[in-house]
């Protein structure tokens, strides 16, 4: 019996790729480092260690730790900034509309995203205080395909595993959440991953499986 939903944040509440890919790609430049949407693509769900050590496969320089740890956080420093651009523009009617009607519903929501920025994220698009719980990167340690930010979520609304559903766009999230115990619905990118228990189409779809 699902009681309770939670979602990853990029690319299924909202989408922050643009954001991501202009501040990577600058980094990427300053360093003569080759990058492009592709490479891109491969950093969903990733966290940003992660992510840096993914871009710089294409180089064959070597950097210590502490330059790794530089570099990130440029890269977030281009990120937190290009998030200013965001707005309720960036929150779709359908989304919104499905989350209130999950709402009316009973349904509790949370967030769980490996991303640091998920409350920044949040608030610029007016939603920081519409989810029951919010499990993100400042409260983990390990990062999708680890459960643990959907354990979090699940603990912070007082909920077993097994009566929340998962709704994520990257492979990584799905193979966490199935690690975990929940179930796991697929969409966008993920739509058609083997591993989910549901596909959707659209965001709306989750009204007709639950």
């Amino acid at each position: 019996m699902i009681e309770a939903i939670i979602f990853d944040l990029d690319g299924v509440i909202c989408s922050t790729d643009i954001y991501h890919y202009q501040a990577w790609k600058k980094l990427a430049d300053e360093y003569d480092i080759y990058f492009d949407e592709t490479i891109n693509n491969e950093l969903r769900g990733v966290s940003r260690m992660q992510s840096l050590e993914i871009i710089l496969k294409n180089t064959d320089k070597k950097y210590t730790d502490e330059e790794k740890l530089s570099m990130a956080n440029t890269k977030n420093n281009y990120y937190v900034s290009l998030l200013e651009n965001m707005s309720e523009k960036d929150l779709t009617a359908e989304v919104k509309d499905t989350l209130d009607a999950l709402r009316n519903k009973g349904y509790l929501l949370a967030i769980g995203s490996s991303s640091k920025n998920a409350r920044k994220i949040l608030s610029q698009i007016n939603l920081l205080d519409y989810f029951d719980a919010i499990s993100d990167g400042n409260n983990i340690t390990r990062s999708k395909p680890d459960p643990e930010v959907f354990l979090k979520a699940s603990e912070y609304l007082n909920k077993k595993p097994e009566q929340c559903l998962v709704v994520e766009d990257a492979h990584a999230g799905i193979i966490a959440a199935k690690a975990g115990g929940f179930m796991a619905a697929g969409i966008n990118q993920a739509k058609d991953d083997k591993d989910a228990d549901y596909s959707l189409n659209s965001f709306k779809d989750l009204l007709s499986i639950l």
